[in-house]
């Protein structure tokens, strides 16, 4: 019975520290959308934002809600979409880093946008989505054994996500000539 409870601690607290690294970036996000805003940026797709902030959330919320159901001990598989989740996270912060003031969880464009060209860029597409929000949700997903989750909330989160990609390429492509 100790295991078990120490491997729920363990589970909790992951939880609780995902938590804590979105709201830490969401602030990073909100300070960098007030930023570009004052200074004439566009925002674009909002409705679209919204929808992924309440899958977000409500894949967290899904996955949790699973795991509290139906409780399971801390495992390998669980260990593994901690560090699947871990990898995630830090390719967020390679990303926020690597886009700077630029970086928002909105589609926001500056007067004075820089393309950003790094290689990491141009190796993935999109790095801020596949290989930061997927792995992060399949990580949390499978961290909490939350399968129903997994499947069923990471094919309604698909549906803003590849409408964010598709938005986000239209407008990269009207904005830099040399996107």
């Amino acid at each position: 019975m100790p295991e078990q409870s120490s491997g729920s601690a363990i589970l909790y607290g992951f939880v609780a520290v995902a938590i804590l690294f979105r709201l830490v970036s969401l602030a990073v996000s909100i300070r960098n959308e007030k930023a570009l805003k004052a200074a004439g940026a566009v925002e674009y797709g909002a409705g679209n934002s919204k929808a992924i902030a309440i899958a977000h959330v409500g894949f967290y919320l899904a996955g949790l809600a699973e795991y509290l159901l139906r409780p399971v001990p801390f495992d390998v598989i669980s260990g593994l979409g901690i560090i699947l989740y871990a990898f995630g996270a830090a390719m967020l912060v390679v990303v926020m880093v690597l886009l700077g003031r630029f970086w928002t969880v909105k589609l926001i464009i500056a007067k004075d946008h820089d393309l950003v060209t790094h290689p990491l860029f141009q190796a993935v597409r999109h790095p801020n989505y596949y290989l930061n929000i997927l792995p992060e949700l399949i990580g949390y997903a499978v961290a909490l054994h939350a399968w129903a989750t997994l499947v069923v909330g990471l094919a309604i989160y698909a549906i803003p996500l590849i409408t964010r990609i598709r938005q986000e390429e239209r407008i990269m492509h009207d904005t830099f000539a040399q996107y």
